[in-house]
């Protein structure tokens, strides 16, 4: 997979209450262990959480607390064309989709990844099976649910 595809990298957590945000090198988002690493390189009280964007196609979003990692991949179809996608339902112990499955958008994974913090699974599947918005556009409302989006919309403010 190439780096240039990979459209950002946030990770986010919590430090004293606070809600620190982060973008990562796109090169992190390259494989699920280098996404898991970079992540679990931040100090946090509850878990780091990762929001990554590929190629205005998909996101996935992670969460790592050092005991383990969590996943959400916003559509299964994603694992037949990009490496990143396939490991990650490799992790979630998933099968690549077969052709027939892909008429619609498909989350897997754990949709209550984020429910300690606010937001629930039931929201997070909405968000992510509306077909008129792109990743960054729902990893954006995903930050502004869960109470960082200002920091998370300036890390792109900062660079346009």
């Amino acid at each position: 997979m190439d780096e240039d595809a990979i459209d950002f990298v946030v990770a986010a957590w919590l430090e004293d209450g606070q809600w620190q945000v982060s973008r990562l090198p796109r090169r992190t988002g390259l494989s699920q262990r280098t996404l898991i690493g970079a992540l679990s390189a931040h100090p946090a009280d509850n878990g780091v959480i990762g929001l990554v964007s590929v190629a205005e196609d998909f996101f996935i979003v992670a969460r790592t607390d050092r005991r383990e990692s969590r996943y959400l991949l916003s559509d299964v179809a994603a694992a037949l064309d990009w490496p990143l996608a396939a490991e990650v339902l490799d992790e979630l112990d998933l099968p690549l989709p077969e052709d027939e499955d892909l008429d619609e958008l498909t989350p897997a994974g754990d949709l209550t990844l984020l429910r300690d913090l606010g937001m629930s699974g039931s929201e997070l599947a909405i968000l992510s099976e509306d077909e008129e918005l792109y990743p960054d556009e729902v990893l954006s409302a995903i930050a502004r649910r869960l109470g960082f989006g200002n920091k998370y919309e300036s890390l792109f403010e900062a660079r346009a």
